[in-house]
């Protein structure tokens, strides 16, 4: 490979390093009770059969897997990603907590929590995923930007 193209080569490795997307992601989970009402009545869910799900509308247990995907700004601990999951623990936890899980359904945990992450990190991408046992779950991508499409950089 000649000179020249070696250094074409490397001014667009560059260009794309400079212009990467940055994301820091974090787990945690959270033992919680919910419910799905509607599930013991809607016949299209109470369905008496092997797809019948009507023991979701009352209480039960499950441990809530959460990961959180956020912008950083730079490579160098823009949000320092422990203290980042310790903080979005102690939403949940003791008689302080902000959140609650409540009966609500994966995607409304995502919607919450999102409120308060964007709150304090505005004008980022964040990305929530929920699982209920780390078996069925959401993603909800609330971006703030589109990517661009088929560019060459």
């Amino acid at each position: 490979m000649n000179q020249q193209r070696q250094q074409a080569l490397d001014e667009q490795r560059n260009r794309i390093c400079e212009r990467a997307e940055r994301q820091i992601w974090v787990t945690f989970q959270k033992e919680g009770i919910h419910k799905y009402p509607a599930a013991a009545t809607d016949p299209a869910l109470a369905t008496g059969d092997e797809y019948d799900v009507s023991f979701l509308g009352y209480p039960h247990r499950h441990i809530f897997h959460f990961r959180v995907w956020i912008d950083v700004l730079h490579n160098d601990r823009d949000i320092e990603f422990i203290q980042f999951k310790r903080w979005l623990e102690s939403l949940y936890n003791g008689q302080g907590a902000i959140l609650s899980l409540d009966y609500k359904s994966c995607e409304m945990m995502a919607d919450d929590l999102y409120a308060f992450i964007s709150n304090r990190y505005p004008d980022r991408a964040i990305w929530i995923e929920v699982s209920e046992d780390g078996e069925n779950g959401a993603l909800i991508k609330y971006n703030t930007h589109q990517p661009l499409q088929n560019i060459k950089i």
